[in-house]
């Protein structure tokens, strides 16, 4: 796997398949819904290992971040990824791991997620999965 380093840490070019730890400056980014009920998937392992507070489905919370998905299409996701884009670009004394948020328990394909994250691919401190990366760079060939 390839790597690059932000802020003096060498990090992968991609969100890990499987994530069970991280640096202290690092934040796991999952997929929730809008009443934080973290039930399953990558929502109950950010409760289990990384902070994530039941009852909060939204936003930073211990070393995870929760981007809603499952109040509706992807367009209802969207507002809430360019949140999170914001976010990350205000917090640059921290790394994100985004996981493939929606691909899950939510339903939704690669396709119709990642290019949600347009705007994120250029954020040195965002780390996208490699799956996520494909479709981007395929959607700007074209």
């Amino acid at each position: 796997m390839r790597a690059r380093t932000y802020n003096g840490v060498v990090r992968p070019d991609y969100t890990p398949d499987a994530i069970s730890s991280l640096k202290e400056d690092e934040v796991f980014v999952f997929g929730s819904n809008l009443r934080g009920y973290h039930g399953g998937g990558a929502a109950r392992a950010a409760v289990k290992k990384f902070g994530a507070i039941w009852g909060q489905g939204v936003g930073l919370q211990g070393q995870s971040y929760a981007i809603p998905t499952m109040q509706g299409g992807a367009e209802t996701i969207k507002p809430y990824v360019d949140l999170f884009i914001d976010f990350a670009k205000e917090h640059t004394e921290l790394f994100f791991y985004v996981t493939r948020i929606g691909c899950g328990i939510a339903g939704f394909k690669d396709s119709e997620i990642a290019p949600l994250f347009q705007d994120a691919i250029d954020v040195d401190n965002i780390c996208l999965p490699e799956s996520f990366v494909n479709i981007l760079k395929d959607n700007t060939l074209r």
